[in-house]
């Protein structure tokens, strides 16, 4: 098993700062792919930080039982391990390093099989690795010499 198949702990969220910047820092972008939806930032990366962090989040309203939401959970890191390289290299292949950090909420109250889970989730990966890949380009596209026009019609 090579390196980039396996999700080791410091690429899973656990900073309550991190987790407060994604949710409330107003920078953070969501898309669904039901039964789940990502939220999802991006920042300027350290050299010894993961390009991609993540997290899951199963709220208990859709399943009383833990033992439910911790099943969904290991569904939902499981396909994410196993089709992150998307997102790997489309950070990896950007001029300026970024890190990534993802959250994904379980949004539905049945349980779902893996196969489901797995395409959902290549599907979310896909997405934000085409909207990365965008956002940077549009920023770069603009030169500092070039003048952004600017609507300046007042009523």
């Amino acid at each position: 098993m090579t390196s980039s198949q396996q999700l080791s702990k410091s690429e899973r969220i656990n900073s309550k700062k991190l987790i407060d910047r994604l949710f409330k820092g107003g920078g953070a972008k969501s898309m669904s792919a039901f039964p789940l939806r990502v939220v999802f930032m991006t920042e300027d990366a350290d050299a010894h930080e993961p390009l991609a962090k993540m997290m899951v989040s199963v709220p208990k309203r859709y399943f009383k039982r833990a033992v439910k939401r911790n099943h969904v959970k290991r569904l939902v890191r499981e396909a994410y391990r196993r089709n992150k390289q998307v997102l790997i290299d489309t950070l990896e292949a950007e001029e300026q390093r970024k890190a990534l950090s993802l959250c994904f909420i379980w949004t539905d109250g049945n349980l779902r099989s893996y196969e489901e889970v797995e395409r959902k989730i290549a599907n979310l990966l896909q997405r934000i690795a085409e909207k990365i890949g965008k956002d940077t380009a549009g920023e770069t596209s603009l030169s500092p010499t070039q003048p952004v026009a600017e609507n300046t019609d007042q009523q």
